[in-house]
């Protein structure tokens, strides 16, 4: 009987740590939306090679060319063929969907926000002074 009952204890401890890995590293927090111009986009890391990215939102930028007002997102992503797509539109203005973790993994990426899908992407056309 005693080791019936250890056998039970143990699982159960096993399944609590599952559970509290899977929310602690799985468990999608949030999602949304954000929009702006792709400012950065590299692959990067040492042992896993993941790709980083900000993008600079909308209503920051300011009139006055030379100055410095900006609000970035920080992001991930993980899947290939959306950070192809985000190498292509670099420098366009990009919608981009994300999913927001409570923590991040190493093989993910360095921020909480993973981008999953890109919305919208639309060139921009240069001001002139």
């Amino acid at each position: 009987m005693k080791t019936r009952t250890r056998f039970t204890l143990l699982f159960i401890v096993l399944l609590l740590l599952a559970g509290f890995f899977y929310y602690r590293f799985y468990f999608v927090f949030g999602e949304g939306a954000k929009a702006g111009t792709m400012n950065y986009f590299v692959k990067k890391g040492y042992v896993f090679k993941t790709y980083e990215g900000r993008l600079i939102q909308n209503g920051i930028r300011t009139q006055i060319q030379g100055n410095i007002a900006s609000n970035e997102f920080m992001f991930s992503v993980t899947d290939e063929k959306i950070a192809q797509q985000l190498n292509n539109n670099a420098g366009s203005y990009l919608e981009l969907h994300y999913k927001e973790y409570l923590h991040t993994l190493p093989w993910r990426g360095v921020s909480v926000f993973v981008v999953d899908s890109i919305i919208s992407a639309k060139p921009i056309s240069p001001v002139n002074p």
